[in-house]
């Protein structure tokens, strides 16, 4: 029990410290490339941040745990909604100025009700989780088509800042992109091994162990860029970051875990109270930041509501896992 707590705590730490080396090397590695500056933002910063969702779910799939890797999509995107934006808005109101941004929020919420619907016989075949990466493979399509005629909007600049804030020569970061996700892969499988042993010591599913620690330790990188981006005025990045990582993972997180290992039995409680917590807190981000009267704004009562409604949802599950331990 105690190796398997300092394994998670140390894959955390490589994990969070690779994803971020990962994420500033790929960038810099496509702006070397020549590739335009929106695009950098929107597709390899974006699939970046998602990178360790992705790795440690298809670890999980791959050693038998895909309930892991299904509470880990799930509980990211909880996490990543009410903890990061919620706590981000509390710190400073976030504004919505970029219309991308504004056209990915609809976009979200049809790929949220898209992966409860597979979910809904209680199964998560394969050929389901395939539609899921084809709907990731046309995201990365659009998000290259929005890229190139969203010439001028307000992401482009304060994607352009950071990409200056953040510059490094070739081969630097070419050996960032390799050494980042190698060790990625390799703090992922730590992660995914200790995760599983405390679930059994604790007599608890590897589900809510995905929800509830994984969740929280592969939403690190997205914590700290969205509060960062936001103390610096960036707030389309902040909210860009969360709404395209929250896609990546219920495509690709969840279509390469399904892919890996179907899912014959979807614990019921996944419906009952998972998918409508990711729903929930999905549906009140486009109400608060879509801007269906003028401007999107999230301002710190909205932050302070989704901050309240993961706290109250985490304190449950913890609950759930303090009694099975018991």
């Amino acid at each position: 029990m105690l190796l398997a707590a300092l394994a998670i705590i140390a894959g955390f730490i490589v994990l969070v410290w690779s994803a971020d080396r990962f994420v500033e090397g790929a960038a810099a590695t496509a702006k070397h490339a020549g590739m335009p500056t929106l695009l950098i933002g929107m597709v390899i910063v974006g699939f970046g941040t998602s990178a360790p969702e992705m790795v440690v779910s298809a670890i999980a799939a791959l050693d038998g745990s895909p309930g892991l890797a299904l509470g880990n999509a799930y509980g990211s995107n909880i996490a990543n909604t009410g903890l990061i934006l919620g706590l981000s808005a509390l710190i400073i109101p976030l504004s919505v100025h970029s219309k991308i941004v504004r056209k990915e929020l609809p976009l979200l919420m049809a790929i949220t009700l898209l992966s409860g619907a597979f979910l809904w016989n209680d199964k998560l075949e394969r050929w389901e989780s395939v539609i899921l990466l084809m709907g990731f493979f046309g995201l990365i399509g659009w998000s290259v088509f929005s890229a190139l005629r969203g010439k001028g909007d307000k992401l482009e600049g304060e994607v352009a800042e950071e990409l200056e804030e953040h510059a490094m020569p070739l081969g630097r970061a070419l050996f960032w992109v390799v050494a980042g996700l190698l060790l990625l892969i390799v703090s992922s499988r730590l992660l995914v091994w200790g995760a599983v042993t405390i679930a059994e010591s604790l007599g608890v599913s590897d589900l809510i162990i995905g929800l509830t620690i994984v969740a929280l330790g592969t939403s690190l990188p997205e914590l700290a860029a969205t509060i960062v981006a936001a103390r610096k005025g960036e707030h389309d990045i902040a909210i860009g970051n969360v709404v395209g990582s929250n896609m990546f993972n219920l495509l690709a997180v969840v279509g390469i875990a399904g892919t890996i290992a179907p899912m014959s039995s979807v614990p019921p409680e996944v419906l009952t109270r998972d998918w409508p917590m990711v729903i929930g807190l999905t549906l009140a981000l486009f109400v608060f930041a879509y801007g269906f009267r003028g401007q999107g704004r999230i301002n710190r009562w909205e932050g302070g509501a989704l901050l309240t409604a993961y706290l109250v949802y985490t304190g449950y599950l913890i609950t759930t896992i303090t009694k099975a331990a018991l």
